[in-house]
């Protein structure tokens, strides 16, 4: 007898040890016929597993469960390989960050996912508890794929298999792109590990969640109202149509809460208008762009205000500081209709400034933003003077990326609009 695994296909628990497989070259069969719900609950299966669980590898010496130990077992199959690593330290830190993948994100994965899918009742403040735990697990991550292809050292291990198998049913149904930009080098490390052949022969081509599935009621299900019992029509009649009116218990939809900034007194300046003249002035910016934006501004309806990164010193990488500006932007997107923003990344060597320039509807910096964008917290917010000229033409430099700025180069310049 071979190696026979139970348990039904597409299971990303099954994939870890598939994937495992071609790396060392083991052949593993499916079992013929298996129904999730049937096969696992007979005699045969819950001698292999008491609990009645898959994945169950059934090997010539014994039955072995749990998908983490089944995969290390195939892994083992054939000494030599460097699944394992090449020395103690490895090998310890690829067990720390199967741990760390199983606990820290699998669990709260797990946890996010099976309400929405209906396995589990949906709570949503267990939601935002898991969501949370995610972003904590994968903010570390992405910490130390800063500086690191694989996991542990320069090759593929058993920890980056069973890490990418945890996370690639996340990827397809859960991890829009908007949340994993967050995370620049757990997407990169993705990327890179589904297209290694050996991975990809077993997932095939995956594509990552452009949406999340919609929230499944909160309702248990004794609270849905039950089914009144059907009445008998006679032939002769048609039943007559019900009236399309809501029920008495349920609430109107209250209307939404208009935004603090909707509420200021008109402003002559028009913010998109600001807009459209930055990106359609290719030629003279300064005589055009510049001069438009002066003429437009208005210090009653909107103010203007500098930024500077307390935390300039920590960027010592180029493309992890404009991701991390990069961040920032994405994360402002709920001020895109009241703001205008202008970020420099600054230096030819590491560590690189990150200074801004910022227009705010409203004479303060909006409310919602600071409590609702973290980012906020990491710079120092400074109003900008319009009795100073000198200020004023900092202003200008920064809305026209002028170069050199400040006596240094521009490494970057993005802008929010």
């Amino acid at each position: 007898m071979g190696l026979i695994m139970h348990a039904g296909p597409n299971n990303k628990n099954v994939y870890k040890t598939l994937i495992v497989a071609e790396y060392v070259g083991v052949e593993i069969k499916m079992a013929e016929n298996f129904q999730m719900g049937v096969s696992n609950k007979t005699p045969e299966f819950l001698k292999m597993n008491p609990i009645g669980k898959v994945p169950v590898l059934e090997t010539p010496e014994g039955p072995i469960f749990e998908s983490n130990a089944i995969a290390r077992y195939v892994a083992r199959l054939k000494p030599g390989n460097s699944l394992f690593g090449s020395s103690p330290i490895e090998y310890g830190q690829i067990e720390q960050w199967i741990d760390f993948s199983t606990l820290e994100l699998d669990a709260n994965m797990r946890g996010w996912a099976l309400p929405i899918f209906e396995h589990a009742t949906y709570i949503k403040s267990a939601e935002e508890r898991y969501i949370a735990a995610v972003k904590r697990g994968l903010g570390a991550l992405n910490t130390h794929l800063a500086s690191h292809t694989f996991l542990v050292g320069d090759g593929v291990t058993l920890a980056d298999i069973i890490m990418t198998c945890n996370f690639a049913m996340c990827f397809k149904y859960l991890f829009t792109k908007s949340f994993t930009s967050e995370f620049p080098h757990v997407e990169r490390y993705f990327w890179t590990m589904v297209n290694q052949p050996n991975v990809r022969k077993i997932f095939g081509e995956i594509k990552q969640a452009e949406v999340l599935p919609p929230i499944p009621s909160a309702k248990k299900p004794e609270d849905k109202p039950k089914p009144e019992p059907k009445k008998e029509v006679k032939k002769e009649e048609a039943p007559k149509p019900k009236p399309e009116v809501a029920p008495e218990e349920e609430e109107a939809p209250k209307p939404k809460a208009k935004n603090p900034l909707d509420l200021l007194p008109p402003s002559p300046m028009v913010l998109d208008d600001w807009k459209r003249l930055y990106s359609n002035t290719k030629t003279n910016f300064r005589e055009v762009a510049i001069k438009g934006f002066w003429d437009m501004y208005d210090p009653e309806g909107y103010s203007l205000w500098f930024c500077n990164y307390k935390y300039n010193d920590e960027n010592t990488v180029s493309f992890v500081t404009m991701n991390k500006v990069g961040g920032f932007l994405q994360r402002m997107d709920l001020a895109r209709k009241y703001a205008f923003g202008k970020m420099l990344i600054i230096g030819n060597e590491p560590p690189f400034k990150v200074k801004g320039l910022w227009l705010f509807r409203g004479t303060e910096i909006p409310k919602f933003v600071m409590d609702e964008c973290y980012d906020m917290e990491l710079y120092e917010w400074t109003k900008v003077d319009l009795s100073d000229e000198a200020q004023k033409e900092r202003v200008n430099q920064m809305i026209e990326d002028f170069e050199p700025f400040e006596g240094e180069a521009l490494l970057d310049a993005k802008c929010f609009k």
